[in-house]
């Protein structure tokens, strides 16, 4: 290995190498530091509130509601204590039905891209499975997990883990094969290649997996807390809407919109911190 190291240096390979590899700071394509987007964000805020005050005012429907009557049940939810106490207990279904789905999907991913095996053995019932809505099972689901918190927490565990497996699966294909042939020469065994080029190559698929299977947690929360669930968001809005109750639901749904927007924010600053190498445009 010596001596191919010094074969390399000899003809410029690893001074060029340094040279062409890409400086922490300088990760933004596009030059220039990123400009925050915190005045399009208010922009886009203010005119999507105004757009729905006004159609709510030109309805003919009575049920439309308005800004003012959201903004009146969501502080009597919070004086009455209901709106925390709903919106705690489906961030705790999210939250473990997501990390298990995560968790179980980024070695299985692996599995599917890194070993022939893995990938004959998990892709089929992967493909199958995905095409299948998992709001789909939640019969067979009651039938064998029973109304309980597990049948809940399975359901979003399923739509998190179908989400994220594939991207993770296709991270690990796409790595550059260079990558694994160099440092193959340089003599480097199955397991370093593996930890040192393939995780790394493979984080940013990981992140965007990570980010729709969060997605597809909250989605999934409300249909699965239709299984008996006595607090959650989606039994909330399922309650408002048998009194019609709209202004309810609409606080119903921009706590699930706020709370995931807040957790997707925090995954992709994490995203930023893990994978500052990668250029991206700005």
């Amino acid at each position: 290995m010596t001596d191919i190291k010094a074969q390399m240096e000899a003809v410029g390979i690893a001074d060029a190498a340094r040279v062409d590899a890409p400086s922490p700071r300088k990760s933004r394509i596009g030059g220039g530091k990123e400009k925050p987007l915190t005045w399009l964000y208010l922009t886009t805020l203010v005119a999507g509130i105004a757009i729905w005050w006004i159609g709510a005012l030109i309805s003919d429907n009575t049920l439309a509601p308005t800004p003012p009557e959201v903004i009146e049940s969501f502080v009597k939810g919070l004086a009455d204590g209901t709106l925390m106490l709903n919106t705690w207990a489906s961030v705790q279904r999210v939250l473990v039905g997501f990390v298990l789905g995560v968790v179980v999907a980024i070695p299985a991913g692996f599995l599917m891209g890194w070993y022939r095996w893995g990938r004959g053995l998990l892709e089929p019932w992967v493909q199958f499975f995905r095409t299948v809505p998992p709001l789909a099972l939640i019969p067979l689901v009651i039938v064998f997990l029973g109304i309980g918190e597990t049948a809940k927490i399975f359901v979003i565990f399923l739509a998190s883990f179908l989400s994220c497996v594939l991207a993770t699966f296709q991270g690990v294909r796409t790595v550059d094969s260079t990558l694994i042939n160099a440092a193959r020469v340089l003599g480097a065994k199955d397991g370093t290649i593996f930890l040192k080029v393939v995780v790394p190559a493979s984080l940013p698929f990981i992140f965007v997996g990570t980010r729709v299977a969060l997605g597809a947690s909250w989605a999934t929360v409300v249909a699965s807390e239709l299984i008996a669930a006595a607090f959650g968001l989606g039994r909330m809005m399922q309650a408002a809407s048998q009194f019609l109750d709209t202004p309810r639901i609409v606080v119903g749904i921009i706590m699930i919109g706020l709370l995931g927007f807040v957790m997707d924010r925090l995954l992709l600053l994490l995203e930023r911190r893990l994978t500052g190498w990668q250029e991206v445009r700005v």
